[in-house]
């Protein structure tokens, strides 16, 4: 027969060892879902990475596609982090900046509409909130390279790579339905093209001449979302530029996404620079809660 005895260090280690609550939001904007949580020098959010991860878990934890982080900050009204479900910290979330400026808007007002800022990795996001509907701002895209030859199972793909605050790879399809968007997904998203950051992966349908449906593999999540704000936004500006969606000037773009929400790109297209970007959609809070970590 074993018997164990605690020790003075072990019975000092379980005491010292406690369990913290933790308030969170669970939000979503066009199927994206996230958890918010707010974070303080008097009382920091441990470990992010980890907690993400833990968060994240769909069977064990709350379940969402990210974590985002608030913080205070000195050059816009709230500062969000992102960090995927994988633990990853992403620059920037279109979705999920929709959520925080929902979120930060209950907070300042009850009106239900208020203009703010939000400081992220990629630089600051304007927001303007009209009760459940919200619009924000990005920052202009960059890095844009049209067909990329991209050979995956000895067949070559043309994919169009943007950074629209975190990289994109847009891959015009049709049958969008039958697209096999995890495997494939996940072979152009580690491709040694993209390395060695990656890139999120968009199979996009045009449906007409300024819509298109939309299935995106999203790094960090490592699986098919059911949308995704900056890939529409990556995805409007590649269409525009690749079949010139109204020739230059404004352009209104509809997105079509797995969730069945239709999210609008606004952006201005001039001799081949964009700038001006948008995206509008819906979010809502879904419920609040505790955690114990």
């Amino acid at each position: 027969m074993r018997i164990w005895c605690v020790t003075k260090s072990y019975r000092r280690f379980f005491q010292d060892y406690k369990m913290r609550k933790i308030n969170f939001t669970k939000m979503v904007a066009s199927g994206n879902d996230f958890v918010v949580i707010e974070s303080s020098p008097r009382s920091p959010v441990p470990g992010p990475r980890f907690l993400a991860k833990e968060i994240c878990d769909r069977k064990f934890g709350i379940g969402a596609d990210g974590l985002l982080v608030l913080e205070k900050s000195k050059v816009a009204d709230i500062k969000m982090r992102i960090f995927n479900a994988d633990g990853s910290e992403a620059q920037m979330c279109g979705n999920g900046a929709r959520c925080v400026a929902l979120y930060t808007s209950h907070k300042v007002t009850r009106s239900g509409g208020h203009k703010l800022n939000i400081e992220t990795k990629a630089g600051i996001i304007g927001a303007e909130i009209n009760q459940d509907k919200i619009k924000i701002k990005l920052t202009d895209p960059k890095h844009i390279k049209l067909g990329i030859p991209i050979k995956i199972n000895n067949r070559i793909l043309m994919g169009n790579f943007i950074n629209t605050g975190v990289p994109h790879t847009v891959v015009f399809v049709e049958g969008l339905k039958e697209i096999d968007v995890f495997n494939l997904g996940r072979q152009i998203r580690h491709h040694q093209r993209f390395k060695p950051a990656g890139t999120n992966v968009n199979f996009i349908e045009i449906l007409t001449d300024n819509s298109f449906k939309i299935r995106t593999y999203e790094r960090g999540v490592e699986d098919e979302t059911l949308a995704c704000g900056t890939g529409s936004v990556a995805s409007a500006i590649i269409a525009a530029g690749v079949l010139g969606y109204r020739g230059g000037g404004a352009q209104n773009i509809s997105a079509h996404t797995q969730s069945g929400e239709i999210l609008e790109v606004y952006f201005n297209s001039n001799h081949n620079i964009i700038s001006d970007v948008w995206l509008a959609g819906k979010a809502k809070m879904v419920y609040k809660g505790e955690i114990y970590v």
